[in-house]
Order: structure tokens, then sequence, then C-alpha cells
């Protein structure tokens, strides 16, 4: 089975991707996979964390914030956000309301390196 950074959203969505590499390539002759080949995966459970900003500040700070205390995050309005996946940073987003809920659209992939 391919390694996970290998995997592309065609392939999360049973859609079949097109062949990569030369004739010599070891790696048989269908390169596309269906859903069905990530049934395995699909009931195991990840925390997607959308991350609007970061703030630092001391203890005694953090102890008299109250009811209605604004927290200046590190970005500016519009800047992009960062989403996790499992506590790894996966794709950068931008929050979106859907009916009366806040969503986040996906705007970049983030390729990991792997070492």
């Amino acid at each position: 089975m391919a390694d996970e950074d290998d995997l592309t959203l065609n392939e999360l969505s049973g859609e079949p991707t097109p062949p990569q590499g030369g004739p010599d390539d070891d790696f048989g002759q269908d390169r596309s996979r269906s859903a069905a080949d990530l049934e395995a995966v699909y009931d195991i459970p990840v925390q997607v964390s959308a991350v609007l900003g970061k703030a630092r500040m001391e203890v005694n700070q953090l102890l008299r914030l109250g009811r209605g205390a604004v927290v200046e995050l590190d970005r500016k309005v519009g800047e992009a956000i960062e989403i996790y996946v499992n506590n790894r940073l996966v794709a950068r987003g931008e929050v979106v309301v859907v009916k009366d809920r806040l969503g986040v659209t996906m705007t970049e992939i983030v390729k990991s390196e792997r070492s």
C-alpha cells in the first residue's frame, strides 16, 4: 500500500487517479485506487483542529481575564488559518459561515516532509 503522503484528494474521494511514473516503474499495471481500497480506514477517528491564531501571556494575565475580555491573536484579518489533523499541520484555509455555524474552507494543502 502507498505511503500516506502519496494519497491524493482524488483517491480519498474515490475518483480514479491517473497513472504516474514511466513504463519501468515497479508499481504494477493499475495505479488507480477506488474508495473500496481505503474502506479499512474509514472508521478511524481523527481530531481536526482549525487554529485561528495564538497568543502568549503570563499566568497572572490569564487569571485576570473575565467575561468579555479580548485576547489579541498573532494573525491579521483575512490571513489564512492553520488546519491540523491529529496535531499535524495538513492545510491552510479561510473561515466561512455555513447557515448558523462556522466552517473552514481549505485553500492550500501543506506537503509534509518525512524524516
